[in-house]
């Protein structure tokens, strides 16, 4: 699967988050122990930040982004759908995947994802690329459909 990359943002299509958005943070195309098919791991966004208006000023922006709940998961590629955007987070190094066996470590890792996750909602303005800009945008805008 050459189109699903680190760094991605995927639609999730089954399951627990299906319609919700993602990010691959690792792919692992010929399967791996238990897992004999290609699957990737993501983080997404099981709640998104509340919606924003040019009024509100930046406390309540910041309480409004509070909202956000980050999910953390090993997905079939066929449960995704991968789109057109791309996000340059670097959540490789949030997230150690030897973490996610232990419910407890889990629980510090989506916070850590939180964290990052809403560093960059709030200062969507510092991305450098005009192409990675667009990904942030429409990672953390609601899906539509």
């Amino acid at each position: 699967m050459a189109i699903i990359k680190t760094g991605k943002v995927v639609i999730v299509l089954a399951g627990r988050h299906a319609g919700k958005k993602a990010v691959v943070v690792k792919t692992f195309d010929d399967g791996s122990g238990d897992k004999k098919f290609s699957h990737c791991l993501v983080a997404g966004l099981a709640r998104n930040p509340r919606k924003v208006t040019r009024a509100m000023n930046k406390a309540k922006v910041e309480k409004r982004a509070k909202a956000m709940k980050p999910f953390i998961k090993y997905i079939n590629v066929r449960h995704i759908f991968p789109t057109r955007y791309v996000v340059d987070l670097d959540l490789k190094k949030a997230v150690d995947e030897a973490d996610l066996v232990d419910a407890e470590r889990k629980v510090d890792v989506k916070k850590d994802l939180k964290k990052l996750f809403t560093d960059r909602y709030l200062n969507q303005k510092d991305v450098t690329s005009e192409k990675k800009a667009q990904g942030s945008t429409y990672f953390f805008q609601k899906l539509r459909f």
